[in-house]
C-alpha cells in the first residue's frame, strides 16, 4: 500500500515536469538533427536528400592545408584569449553584489542596481552605437582629446586591432556585470543572520565579517557559476562580435561562433559550419564533465 502511494506520487511529480521536458526535446534535442548536414556535400536551395554523402571530408578539410590550420588557430587563440579574461574575472560580480549589499540607503542601493542591470537588456547594435558616438573618429573622446591639445589627428579606438580582446571584456563586463551579481545578492540575502551575530558578538569588523561570513556562504554559488561558465569556454555568442568586427580587427576579433557564422553566411560553407559546431559541442560536454569530475574530486560536490 505504502509501496503504491509512493509510485502514484512520482508519478504526480513526473507530471509536473512533463511539459518542461518537452520543451527541453523540442528545442534543445530536436535541433541536434542538423549536424547530418555535416557528413553532406549540401548547397541550398538542393535538398539534402539530393545531395552526396561525403562522410568525414568536411572534417578532414578543417586541417587539409596550413593555411586552414592557421586560420583555425588565430580564431581559437581568440577565443581563449577572451574566454580566459572572462574567466579570470568572474570573481567581479560577487564583489559587486557584496559591496553593494553593505550600503546601507536603501534608495542609492537600488538605484546602483538599477542602473548596473538596465544595459543587460540592451542589445548588442545599440551598444555599438554608444560605443560610435563615444569612441569613432568623430565621437566625443575624439573631440575632446582634439579640444584640449592632447591629440592633433583622431585616434582610431574602433579600428584598431590592439587590444581588442580587452575592450570585448570590458564592454562584455559593463553590459551583464548588475544581472550577474542578482544571484550572488539572491545568496547574501540568504545567509543566515545568526552567524552575522556571532560574528559581532565577537568583535569583528565589517570587513572581518566579509572574509570570514559572507565570501565562504558564497563559494558554492561562485563554484557552480564558474563550471558553467567552463563549460561554455568555447560559446563566446556571435552578437557582440558580429557589430564590433570591421576590416582592421577582423583577425583578432573573429571567435569561434563568429568565424562559425561567416563561414556560412558568408563563404556558403553550411557543411564546414556544421561540422565545426558539432565539434564545439563535443568538447563543450568534456568541459563540463571535466569540471563536475574536478569539482567532486576538490570540493566533494557538482552539478552533473
Amino acid at each position: 500500500m505504502r509501496s503504491q502511494s509512493i509510485r502514484s506520487n512520482s508519478f504526480r511529480k513526473f507530471l509536473y515536469i512533463s511539459p518542461f521536458m518537452v520543451l527541453l526535446a523540442v528545442f534543445s534535442y530536436y535541433p541536434l538533427y542538423g549536424w547530418v548536414y555535416a557528413f553532406f556535400d549540401y548547397t541550398p536551395p538542393i535538398p539534402l536528400s539530393q545531395s552526396p554523402f561525403v562522410g568525414f571530408k568536411w572534417f578532414h578539410s578543417l586541417v587539409e592545408n596550413q593555411v586552414k590550420i592557421d586560420q583555425l588557430l588565430q580564431v581559437i587563440k581568440n577565443t581563449f584569449g577572451i574566454s580566459g579574461l572572462g574567466i579570470l574575472f568572474s570573481w567581479l560580480p560577487m564583489i559587486f553584489a557584496i559591496f553593494l549589499t553593505e550600503i546601507k540607503a536603501v534608495r542609492f542601493r537600488k538605484f546602483i542596481q538599477t542602473v548596473t542591470t538596465l544595459p543587460n537588456f540592451i542589445s548588442w547594435v545599440l551598444v555599438y552605437s554608444l560605443a560610435f558616438s563615444m569612441f569613432s573618429s568623430e565621437g566625443m573622446v575624439n573631440g575632446f582629446l582634439h579640444m584640449t591639445g592632447l591629440s592633433d589627428s583622431p585616434v582610431l579606438f574602433l579600428q584598431s586591432s590592439d587590444h581588442v580582446w580587452l575592450t570585448m571584456w570590458f564592454w562584455a563586463t559593463w553590459k551583464t556585470l548588475g544581472w550577474s551579481a542578482i544571484l550572488y545578492i539572491a545568496a547574501i540575502m540568504g545567509i543566515d543572520e545568526s552567524l552575522y551575530e556571532a560574528a559581532y558578538v565577537d568583535g569583528a569588523t565589517r570587513m572581518q565579517v566579509i572574509r570570514h561570513v559572507v565570501l565562504p556562504s558564497m563559494m558554492p554559488t561562485y563554484f557552480v557559476l564558474l563550471m558553467l561558465q567552463i563549460a561554455s569556454f568555447l560559446n563566446n555568442g556571435l552578437e557582440q562580435y558580429f557589430v564590433f568586427q570591421n576590416a582592421f580587427n577582423k583577425d583578432t576579433m573573429q571567435v569561434l561562433d563568429l568565424y562559425v557564422y561567416n563561414l556560412a553566411m558568408g563563404g556558403g560553407s553550411y557543411s564546414v559550419s556544421v561540422a565545426i559546431s558539432m565539434l564545439k559541442s563535443l568538447i563543450s560536454v568534456v568541459l563540463l564533465f571535466s569540471v563536475n569530475g574536478l569539482s567532486k574530486l576538490l570540493r566533494g560536490e557538482g552539478i552533473v
